[in-house]
């Protein structure tokens, strides 16, 4: 069985030959295993021989970049989307901060809005060789993109949005209605270039550490008629979806099942989901993506041994559940801990 095969039976409800692997990985993580063992220049997908490779456009509203000061620790510039930022280098990367909007009211949004149109420079320029590369290795091609409600944030800021979807509801389901429309455009000029896809991914960051942003009653009257709209377009095409979303977004689980999300990743473990409990909770009406605890990953061999053996027996039962660490991997983990991570998966995550 190949990656392709493996997560289409697991999200189709099915019981694959093994747990199929995912992951990400930060940049620093890459420049540590490099001088720890992982041969230069070839990236952990490779090494590790996961099962997806992850193909989408651009999805901003295009806006000419411009920058006003960089530094080899600052940069400050108008992005893509209309925002002025300001990004601080720190050990982790980059950290934006968000200073000013060029969408500030319903008439800038007006003004501006046809640049959420589809046009052929939305599609990357090597999608059809990573496409194909994906099909000769087997792996499963999964269309990605964000949903409605994070990339809006983008444009108009984060408080003003949650103030927006009180005080101005129709205004913010225009935004999130171009939004979707814009994913279902970019996918069917993919589509037009040949690569066929076996599943998507919608990213839509609904939560925080304790909670998640938005009450169940509130996604379900602006977010979910969005989600259900890509969920249903994606159907059609014969895909299932799957939802990304950082933090505790289980108040809004029985909302994502309702528009019709087969899976749901990363399941942060500092943000209190535990996949044990959402399986015994959810069984098979979703599959879980995600939930090894990289805090773990970075400690002892014998904790990641405990994370590893104390989980996915239980997440991999009967099917329906996919590796993913609960966000992606930072350089605080050793490449001799991930190998081990990744040889216990394949022993423990067999199916007989």
């Amino acid at each position: 069985m190949d990656g392709r095969e493996r997560v289409v039976r697991v999200l189709s409800g099915g019981i694959p030959d093994r747990i199929p692997l995912d992951d990400g990985y930060w940049e620093s993580t890459l420049d540590r295993w490099w001088g720890e063992g992982l041969p230069k220049g070839v990236h952990p997908h490779d090494y590790f021989q996961t099962d997806i490779v992850r193909l989408g456009g651009d999805y901003t509203m295009q806006f000419p970049i411009r920058v006003l000061q960089e530094g080899e620790f600052m940069r400050t510039y108008w992005d893509s989307d209309g925002a002025l930022r300001k990004d601080l280098r720190t050990p982790d990367g980059w950290t934006s901060q968000w200073l000013d909007y060029t969408i500030k009211s319903r008439e800038d949004w007006l003004k501006y809005r046809h640049q959420m149109a589809f046009n052929p420079s939305r599609i990357p320029q090597t999608a059809l060789e990573t496409y194909r590369r994906a099909r000769a290795q087997g792996k499963c091609a999964v269309y990605v993109g964000h949903a409605c409600f994070h990339p809006t944030w983008s444009r108009i800021g984060f408080e003003n949005e949650l103030m927006l979807m009180i005080e101005q509801p129709n205004w913010i389901s225009e935004m999130y209605a171009a939004h979707a429309q814009l994913i279902i455009d970019i996918h069917e000029g993919m589509r037009r270039l040949g690569l066929e896809f076996d599943a998507a991914l919608l990213a839509d960051d609904l939560g925080y550490v304790k909670t998640s942003f938005i009450s169940p009653a509130l996604y379900r009257e602006l977010v979910l008629p969005y989600h259900k709209r890509l969920c249903d377009y994606f159907a059609a095409q014969g895909m299932k979806t799957i939802l990304h979303s950082d933090g505790n977004v289980g108040p809004l689980i029985p909302g994502f099942l309702e528009a019709g999300f087969a899976a749901l990743n990363p399941l942060e473990v500092k943000a209190g989901l535990d996949v044990r409990d959402l399986k015994r909770q959810y069984g098979k009406r979703l599959a879980l993506f995600g939930n090894i605890d990289v805090r773990k990953l970075s400690g002892t061999k014998e904790e990641v041994e405990e994370e590893i053996t104390s989980k996915i027996p239980i997440a991999k039962k009967g099917g329906g559940y996919i590796y993913h660490s609960d966000h992606s991997v930072p350089h605080t983990v050793p490449f001799e801990n991930y190998r081990l991570a990744m040889e216990l998966l394949r022993r423990y995550g067999a199916y007989d």
